[in-house]
């Protein structure tokens, strides 16, 4: 089978300021990947790139066996699904809905349901429902969930379209630890949809046993990428995040701490 995402010595420039440069990276079949680096490191450019919604400044991009700059790049962002917390910008219409609405609306990549909507799209949702373990919230009005429950319903929303791929960009940033880990149990049911999942985090420990590589970024350029347990060493990390840190493994889950001689400035 083909590689799920290839770029081939890709940069990415705006103006003078050169984001990304000389990225060379392959996603194949059945693996899952986190990304990790510093604000600024272009984490966010390069996330544009895979989705189709920025074109490369140079090299060559190909993602589900589409060539970029041969292929419809609308029609390809289809098969691409995106949870992240920026989608909070768009709580007036969520808040509007019942769960089940919000879910449906991924079938039509819309904020607001325009189109008929088939019997079987509504079994859809309850499917999706049940499979992440939310069949408690149907009929709720979103906006009376948890943060948490919030999340975890964009990832079934993000799902209602059968997409390939699935981009979850800081999907945990601002939820409280039973949030986080009640959303990192749902990763389990995506990868079993046979969904390619890239995740992107400021921290390592929401690199569950799903998340099979890891790539991380600095200014621009990959540091090192693989898979995870080779990736994830003190020295790769230190200076990645240019401060001195520590890893330690529990329960096949990596913890990162800053050492503690360490003086920031």
């Amino acid at each position: 089978m083909n590689d799920i995402v290839s770029l081939k010595n890709v940069a990415f420039r705006r103006g003078e300021n050169e984001i990304l440069q000389g990225i060379d990276w392959r996603i194949q079949p059945d693996e899952h990947w986190g990304i990790l680096g510093l604000n600024g490191s272009g984490k966010t450019s390069l996330l544009n790139i895979v989705s189709g919604y920025h074109f490369p400044s140079s090299g060559e991009v190909e993602v589900l066996g589409n060539l970029f700059g041969k292929t419809n790049l609308p029609e390809l962002r289809k098969k691409i699904g995106f949870v992240s917390s920026s989608l909070d910008r768009f709580a007036d219409f969520f808040n509007k809905e019942k769960v089940e609405r919000v879910i449906v609306s991924g079938k039509f990549a819309s904020f607001g349901i325009y189109e008929q909507v088939a019997p079987e799209d509504w079994e859809k949702a309850d499917h999706l429902l049940e499979s992440l373990r939310l069949s408690y919230l149907k009929g709720k009005p979103y906006h009376l969930l948890s943060e948490g429950e919030k999340r975890r319903v964009l990832i079934a929303r993000a799902l209602m379209s059968d997409p390939k791929m699935l981009i979850l960009d800081e999907p945990c940033s601002g939820l409280d630890i039973l949030s986080r880990e009640q959303f990192l149990g749902v990763l389990e049911e995506v990868v079993g949809s046979k969904c390619h999942i890239i995740y992107v985090t400021h921290h390592i420990e929401e690199l569950v046993k799903e998340i099979t590589h890891v790539l991380l970024l600095k200014d621009g350029e990959i540091v090192a990428k693989g898979p995870k347990e080779d990736v994830l060493k003190p020295e790769l990390l230190s200076e990645t995040y240019k401060v001195p840190v520590t890893v330690r493994w529990e329960q096949n889950r990596p913890w990162l701490a800053v050492k503690e001689e360490t003086t920031i400035r």
